[in-house]
């Protein structure tokens, strides 16, 4: 991979941990992940002056992906009444690289070479590792396996619909853009819907957080975006979560939370992951 893909592509998975480590802002998990989309919509819509309009053949691919968006905010939620975070989310970022290779390959007739496949593999292997239980983790069942794989499905289908409709589109800034604008106010309505217009209220309070949150998560799927026009989708998604380690790295430098010789052992091998995939 080109050194200056693979660089911001990190960065992007830095931006990603980041705007997570901002979800406990005293909202539940549901209501914090659709403000800080909503933020992002609010971010995109004031640069949409400034870009032109997405092409006919796009717009079908950013209705899309909205909706799959919502779909992956719903079973994200819904996998946290089943397991612990230090569960959900690994299991869920780690298991989307996999379908994002398998389905990108047979229809975008995309190739991988040997070495990106096993950094693929080790990468997505030291994320599934953060996923072995601890002793203060949560005992798996089938409920959690299945929305937490649920989840990971709609993550790879919202990337490679990205992905396609970057490219259709023929300029991953405007795409993005409207896309995050269109998702903010999807999002927006589906949840007035959900919980009422009191639900503005409960949001309004924690504004601040959810535009710092939105801006972050603005420019981290942007580069993504951007990238997966210009290189394999498999190895883009792959390498976005990373960012598994950066929010791990966040939690005991920032928050002082401690670190078992189990997620040790898993950063070590998303580490090792990340230096194949760069070499390759």
């Amino acid at each position: 991979m080109d050194s200056s893909i693979f660089f911001a592509v990190l960065a992007a998975a830095m931006l990603h941990a980041g705007w997570n480590a901002l979800i406990k802002i005293g909202l539940d998990r549901y209501l914090s992940v659709c403000l800080i989309q909503i933020g992002a919509g609010v971010a995109a819509t004031c640069s949409l002056p400034l870009l032109p309009l997405p092409e006919t053949a796009a717009w079908p691919w950013i209705m899309l992906s909205a909706l799959l968006h919502i779909g992956y905010n719903g079973f994200l939620a819904h996998a946290y009444k089943y397991g612990d975070l230090s569960q959900v989310y690994p299991l869920s970022r780690g298991s989307s690289p996999l379908i994002v290779a398998l389905i990108g390959v047979a229809l975008l007739h995309e190739t991988l070479s040997w070495g990106q496949i096993s950094g693929l593999l080790i990468l997505v292997t030291g994320i599934w590792l953060m996923a072995l239980r601890t002793q203060k983790d949560s005992p798996f069942n089938t409920p959690l396996l299945l929305t937490a794989l649920t989840t990971a499905s709609f993550i790879a289908a919202y990337t490679l619909t990205d992905a396609v409709g970057a490219r259709v589109n023929g300029d991953a800034l405007s795409y993005a853009m409207w896309l995050f604008a269109t998702n903010g106010l999807v999002t927006l309505v589906i949840l007035v819907a959900m919980r009422g217009t009191t639900v503005l209220g409960k949001l309004g309070q924690h504004w601040k957080g959810g535009l710092s949150g939105g801006v972050m998560s603005l420019m981290a799927y942007s580069i993504v975006i951007w990238a997966m026009t210009l290189a394999p989708v498999a190895v883009v998604s792959a390498l976005r979560e990373s960012s598994v380690l950066f929010a791990l790295l966040i939690g005991r430098l920032v928050l002082k939370e401690t670190l078992p010789a189990l997620r040790i052992l898993s950063c070590v091998v998303i580490l090792l992951g990340v230096v194949t995939l760069k070499l390759t």
